[in-house]
């Protein structure tokens, strides 16, 4: 507030003056401005002081008076400038209604124009003296008062339109009603809907700048701000009328698209969708049209259905030696409702959206992260409940089947039907496929439950086996009965009670080929579920499990309780026994199968990662040679036991035995000699066994060359270096060999050897079931 100077001295000091822009200052309260008139009117010397003098109303009826006299003629001011306005929007109406009405009278003359050349032109009786000219130029002619009358037509619409926004516009900012557009709202039809809510929108942006306190723009105030400043000048708030009428129009065209949408009314469907784009981008009507779908209705209502709950479909995918049932029923009655829904509703979607890819993604979003998520979730946690290889089993024959879907999707084309699906498309199927299984395949939780799955089976289909050498605990997990049916108990025995018999501690090939089997099961889950990148470090897992169940538990674990039985009988006072001996061979089998696999598959499948590949290489070699170690260990404690035992035999040899008394014969043979080839005629002889034995024959040859015999008996001795070289030398030697024998009877004592005692000599090999002497007995 100002006040102002005085050149000359005068009795009582002037009033303050003031003007308009003093009012509009966001500060102005009525209180101050009093205030600043009271302290005004009184001199300063009165203002303080110890004493106060009498109070003298005098200068504050002249300040008063002076004042009121100033806020007169700002009043007079303000009305003038609004009277002056008033006529301006006055004579502004006047202006418009005058040029539409010269519009409408120019546009009528030009209908009757366009109607009396139509008539001309169409005339038959007219003569014409160049027909082709005269259609030609006519017609030309035509088009261009054709075109001349549709753009005054637009420019008529648009003066309409125009005027009829400027109406409302008033009625708004003036008494704060949409009468107007209210009565096109009422008449129902979709085209007064969409018209509504172009005007609502014009209006709205109008409002904006015209009404900008409204709005929050002016002199830093903002919407909700108390005063009637907040206010339009009449006091209206333009913006929030606009806004609850856009509200109420725009639940008006949402029911009108449902309706539309039961009626199958695709065009009047795509101008609501237009209309609702342009107030808040579509989300409402995108909203309604998929949360309101009668498939998502209906499915949320089986949502906390059980899982099937069909026992022997569960028990089957729960056994490791059968096949997967594949996906389940309940899951899969879902997947196949939900292709046929998705192509449906895309044919629907492409004819009642202009942005009909962004509804469509809407749609595929909510179908899998509602209804296929919550569904699988309860398959899997079902399946996790019956056992770990049932939940591995589910998840991967739901993830298959889920894929399938998705490749039929794609290849369908959905909105661009027949064509395949758009690159938007396809990529929002791809990452909901991602999403769904992410949780169950991300970091090492997969591998790690392959690997936890394995070793619950191994460990229960060797549970008799380790109890017998170990006395190991039982199998963890579940299902405890599957566990136990694969360990061949009962489910009412505990550790202490399960009894184990000799056959349960030696290695079987039909174990070695189960094992083997489940694993090359987990392998191709782990190709198809698990990324290529990560492959690998999968199988290098694999691997480590595999050389610890089957290698070291298994293999290991029979050769070293083999080896401990012919240690404790290298000095054995009895005959030893060899029973132990049969299990090299499964020994040896079930290790070269082994590494086959490992070489064929598992490191071949690590050949993309070169440090994995020479790591998993090192590790089988380890394993190998530790099964080689242990085999090697047994046969040379089995050469001890034998050579000690026939050692000792020979000692007890008696030198009477070869001068018997007559009538003193009972056999030909002395009872050492009868001994010790009872003895060896139990002893399987491998390659190296083989060169051990011919060694030992031909000591026995050269001992007995020693002795004085006779030319019969020394023929008979060389036939022994005959017999030592069957166990070492190869297939073909023996085939050259076998051509020399004779017809003569096991036993006959010649020079050459006799069939009979040649394929007797021969079986005792450890590879006689081999092709190669096979087919030379075969020979014979």
């Amino acid at each position: 507030m100002e006040r102002a100077g005085s050149s000359a001295k005068s009795l009582f000091p002037r009033g303050p003056s003031f003007s308009l822009e003093d009012f509009s200052s966001k500060d102005f309260t009525v209180r101050d401005f009093i205030d600043d008139l009271a302290n005004t009117a009184v001199p300063a010397n009165r203002r303080s002081g110890p004493a106060q003098v009498q109070f003298d109303p005098k200068p504050l009826i002249r300040t008063f008076e002076n004042a009121l006299a100033q806020l007169a003629e700002l009043s007079e001011d303000l009305q003038e400038r609004e009277s002056e306005l008033t006529s301006q929007v006055r004579r502004a109406e006047v202006s418009h209604n005058q040029t539409l009405d010269t519009l409408g009278r120019k546009l009528d003359q030009s209908i009757e124009a366009f109607e009396t050349l139509n008539i001309s032109l169409n005339n038959p009786g007219t003569e014409v003296t160049s027909e082709s000219a005269r259609d030609t130029a006519g017609g030309n002619a035509a088009v261009q008062i054709g075109e001349r009358l549709e753009e005054l037509d637009r420019k008529r619409r648009r003066a309409r339109d125009a005027g009829f926004l400027i109406r409302c516009w008033q009625e708004l900012s003036e008494t704060g009603q949409l009468t107007s557009l209210e009565d096109i709202q009422k008449q129902g039809n979709a085209d007064s809907k969409v018209r509504c809510a172009v005007i609502s929108r014009q209006l709205m942006r109008i409002s904006r700048r015209l009404d900008p306190i409204s709005w929050g723009q002016t002199n830093g105030l903002r919407n909700g701000s108390s005063g009637t400043a907040a206010l339009a000048p009449k006091g209206h708030n333009t913006r929030e009328i606009l806004e609850k009428f856009s509200e109420t129009l725009e639940q008006d065209l949402l029911k009108q698209f449902n309706n539309s949408y039961r009626r199958q009314n695709f065009d009047d469907m795509l101008e609501c969708t237009k209309v609702l784009h342009d107030f808040n981008g579509g989300a409402s009507v995108i909203a309604a049209f998929v949360n309101q779908h009668q498939f998502f209705i209906d499915r949320d209502q089986l949502v906390n259905d059980e899982v099937t709950a069909d026992s022997s479909a569960w028990e089957a995918i729960a056994d490791p030696d059968s096949e997967s049932p594949g996906v389940e029923p309940s899951l899969q009655s879902l997947v196949d409702e939900v292709k046929i829904v998705m192509q449906e509703e895309s044919f629907i979607i492409k004819r009642a959206f202009p942005y009909y890819e962004t509804v469509l993604a809407k749609f595929i979003q909510r179908v899998f992260q509602q209804s296929i998520q919550q569904r699988l979730e309860a398959v899997l946690e079902k399946a996790d409940s019956i056992s770990s290889l049932a939940f591995l089993r589910t998840l991967h024959s739901s993830r298959s089947y889920i894929n399938s879907l998705i490749e039929d999707l794609k290849s369908h084309g959905l909105t661009e039907h027949p064509e395949p699906c758009s690159a938007q498309i396809s990529q929002t199927l791809d990452q909901q496929l991602e999403e769904l299984f992410v949780p169950y395949l991300v970091g090492n939780s997969y591998i790690g439950r392959e690997k936890k799955n394995l070793e619950e089976l191994y460990s229960s289909l060797l549970l008799k086996f380790t109890i017998y050498h170990s006395r190991r605990k039982k199998p963890t997990g579940h299902p405890k009965a599957m566990m136990l049916r694969i360990a061949g108990l009962k489910d009412d025995q505990s550790k202490n009670e399960i009894e184990v018999s000799e056959q349960d501690g030696v290695l079987s090939m039909e174990y070695a080929k189960r094992m083997i089997r489940w694993l090359a099961e987990s392998v191709r889950r782990a190709l198809e579920l698990g990324s290529a990148s990560e492959t690998p470090k999968d199988v290098s897992i694999l691997l480590n499990l595999l050389l610890k169940s089957m290698g070291q538990v298994y293999v290991e674990t029979a050769l070293e309780a083999a080896l401990d039985q012919a240690v404790s009988q290298e000095n054995s006072r009895v005959e030893p026994d060899m029973t132990y001996l049969p299990l090299i061979r499964p020994a040896v089998t079930i290790t070269n199968v082994m590494d086959r696999f490992i070489s064929t598959v598992l490191i071949r499948l690590a050949e993309s990662n070169t440090t994995v590949r020479r790591n998993m290489e090192a590790q089988k070699r380890t394993g190998i040679e530790s099964i080689e170690a242990k085999t090697n260990n047994v046969m040379k404690s089995t050469v001890t036991v034998v050579s000690n035992w026939v050692t000792k035999s020979l000692n007890g040899q008696k030198k009477l035995d070869f001068r018997p008394r007559d009538g003193e014969l009972d056999s030909l043979q002395t009872a050492t000699c009868l001994a010790i080839c009872t003895f060896l005629s139990r002893f399987q002889v491998n390659a190296t066994g083989g060169l051990m034995a011919t060694q030992d024959l031909s000591k026995y040859v050269s001992t007995l060359k020693s002795w004085s015999l006779t030319k019969q008996v020394e023929t008979g001795v060389e036939v022994l270096t005959e017999v030592g070289s069957l166990f070492i030398v190869g297939p073909e030697a023996l085939r050259e060999k076998s051509r020399n024998l004779t017809s003569a009877p096991a036993g006959a004592v010649g020079r050459k050897l006799a069939k009979a005692d040649f394929k007797a000599f021969v079986q005792k090999r450890d590879d006689s079931s081999s092709v190669g002497i096979q087919s030379v007995l075969a020979g014979l």
